[in-house]
């Protein structure tokens, strides 16, 4: 149980499929909901659609690792992450705690242990209720799948609201395509920024209308800025 007594969510990423069966069986026996995903596409589609409490990922997968799965997660948010892995090597380690991980844990694992490590994650995690994000013009709640900007409720599609949830989450900073599109659309759109250039142009369209202000600006060749208090001005470029 999490802190009041709510049951936590926990998603597993794991190709493994003896591994997602007995830590399924594990931690539900605990009182946690949980999902699990044997893809790791598939998982980051789950952890976005469900805003999990707490990750577990294998590190070694075919298609992404669990070092790729981490940093998506980090960008998108502050979600725990525990990564699991066979290899036991320093290089291993550092690399994931690198991209975010907070805890590794080596497989074979001792499940009292591993309970232990996700019980302790779940202490230190922000409340749910927190991952709210007010700045600027902008309130954006990433539980209630809601925004306002200026006081004002905006509705947009559920992409829409992935893709100005993680800007938001980095406002101020240079996005590039890359990072936006392996985190709102997956690792395989990595390389398709028409994706991105409709859905800037759809949000654009949509803040503006609502207040004058732009907020998405294009830094040529490399990416978008989030300014959350917007500016007046020529219309953005794409």
């Amino acid at each position: 149980m999490s802190e009041g007594g709510v049951p936590g969510r926990i998603l597993v990423i794991d190709d493994e499929m003896q591994i997602t069966r007995v830590l399924r069986a594990a931690l539900t026996a605990q009182g946690y909901q949980v999902r699990a995903a044997n893809d790791p596409e598939e998982g980051l589609a789950l952890y976005r659609e469900w805003l999990p409490d707490l990750v577990i990922t294998d590190l070694m997968m075919p298609t992404m690792t669990g070092v790729d799965v981490c940093r998506a997660i980090k960008l998108l948010g502050a979600t725990p992450v525990v990564v699991l892995s066979v290899r036991d090597h320093e290089r291993s380690k550092v690399e994931a705690l690198d991209a975010g991980a907070d805890d590794y844990v080596t497989k074979p694992f001792n499940i009292q242990e591993l309970l232990a490590r996700v019980r302790a994650q779940l202490r230190r995690a922000p409340e749910r209720a927190s991952q709210a994000i007010e700045t600027g013009d902008f309130v954006v709640d990433a539980l209630g799948h809601s925004i306002s900007v200026q006081g004002k409720p905006i509705h947009l599609t559920p992409k829409e609201f992935d893709l100005l949830l993680f800007l938001a989450r980095n406002a101020g900073k240079v996005m590039t395509h890359r990072a936006l599109l392996t985190s709102v659309w997956g690792a395989q759109s990595a390389h398709q920024p028409e994706y991105l250039r409709v859905f800037v142009r759809q949000l654009r369209k949509k803040l503006e209308s609502e207040t004058g202000k732009q907020y998405i600006q294009t830094e040529p060749w490399v990416g978008y800025r989030f300014v959350s208090e917007g500016w007046s001005g020529p219309e953005a470029e794409e």
